[in-house]
């Protein structure tokens, strides 16, 4: 029997292209770990800061670099997580409950216990408790490239349900920047993006498959929810979510847009992103600050925190609720991807800048250093278990 066969070519493609994305984001730490640590720093430095102002008319948007990628390219990004949520809600692995029950219930686990191991640590810091939720993100390009290094070693299965983890998480990560972290709120500006939300929820309604207009009350939604204070990327996922699954003819407009952004993104928008905020220079880095709280809370939220609420929870469903692990899915293989979960880096680096985007400086090093730490450290185990857990040949997993 084909063990791909209860899984959608979709799913597939996805996981491929995840993994060769995690490859490009590796590639682009690297080059900025090397900016941040060479003579080339001061430029690097530069073009971060460097200004970029657009205007029409009167009004206009003046950021630097920096912000423009946080704000804006990774709206994009959002948009496609948004898409990804949508579908597997309707046709994917979050539209039975028998799939959705165990990832649901591991996500859980990876968000509470990795905020509790950090919040432990900071709790009479009032300033450093913003950065909470750090440890909660897993970035699924990561984790995927991890489980991909094993080829058809894999249970698609273990993929399957690592993604539709990862997809819980991120719905997580969505509500915490909108509760979370919104500041200085304008009212007017409010009122504006509530009516280009309803402006796309009208063109659904009316069932509107061009794209287009979507794109454009998009911008517009963006745009007021960057002078609101609530965080523009969730304008992202807010359009994602009004644009129809299927029109008259069964085709999937959705379907299309997120073909259209999958590539961009995983290649373009994440490596960028990446490089842009993954410079750090270790010129003055001591050994405070590899012991700081805030170092050591995202570490090791990351790297104790995931595998322990994720394994826990999912131990007490699977003896409470009768429900079972994956088929072909062992203890072990999930034990190495739990682990995996823990690699943060781009999710857990976008959600550091919205904690400290108003900070005064004084945890630039601890979140980056505290990220490298907790996602190297549990890549580097979570693939020995898996290397040592999964089997050695196909026919090894059949039987």
């Amino acid at each position: 029997m084909n063990q791909l066969a209860p899984f959608s070519s979709s799913i597939l493609r996805f996981i491929r292209l995840e993994s060769t994305g995690g490859v490009l984001l590796i590639l682009a730490t690297i080059l900025a770990m090397v900016a941040a640590n060479t003579p080339l720093a001061d430029a690097y430095c530069l073009l971060l800061e460097t200004p970029l102002v657009v205007t029409i008319g009167g009004a206009g948007i003046d950021k630097p670099l920096l912000l423009w990628v946080n704000d804006g390219l990774m709206a994009i990004f959002l948009v496609l997580i948004g898409l990804e949520i949508k579908r597997e809600m309707f046709e994917g692995e979050l539209s039975s409950l028998d799939r959705v029950a165990l990832p649901a219930i591991g996500a859980v686990g990876g968000i509470l216990a990795p905020a509790c191991i950090y919040s432990i640590l900071n709790w009479q810091d009032t300033p450093a408790m913003d950065g909470w939720a750090i440890p909660v993100a897993t970035d699924i390009a990561f984790a995927l490239a991890l489980l991909g290094m094993f080829g058809t070693r894999v249970p698609v299965a273990l993929k399957a349900f690592l993604l539709a983890l990862a997809i819980f998480d991120d719905m997580a990560a969505i509500a915490i920047i909108a509760i979370f972290y919104a500041n200085d709120l304008s009212l007017s500006m409010l009122i504006t993006a509530f009516v280009a939300v309803f402006a796309a929820i009208g063109l659904n309604r009316l069932r509107v498959t061009l794209l287009s207009p979507y794109v454009i009350v998009g911008a517009a939604l963006w745009v007021a929810m960057l002078k609101s204070g609530v965080h523009a990327t969730l304008a992202g996922v807010l359009i994602a979510m009004c644009i129809p699954l299927r029109d008259d003819k069964g085709e999937s407009p959705m379907g299309r847009l997120e073909n259209d952004l999958h590539y961009p993104v995983a290649l373009v928008v994440l490596p960028i992103f990446a490089f842009a905020n993954a410079g750090i220079s270790f010129a003055d880095i001591g050994i405070s600050d590899l012991t700081n709280a805030v170092t050591l809370g995202i570490a090791l939220g990351l790297f104790l925190g995931n595998p322990i609420g994720i394994l826990s929870l999912i131990f007490v469903a699977t003896r409470l609720r009768r429900l079972r692990l994956p088929e072909d899915v062992t203890w072990s293989q999930l034990t190495g991807t739990a682990f995996a979960c823990g690699i943060g880096f781009t999710m857990s680096l976008f959600m550091a800048s919205l904690a400290f985007e108003h900070a005064d400086g004084s945890f630039w090093a601890a979140d980056k250093l505290g990220i490298l730490m907790g996602s190297i450290a549990s890549a580097l185990v979570g693939g020995i278990i898996l290397a040592f857990s999964l089997p050695r040949n196909t026919r090894e997993r059949q039987g």
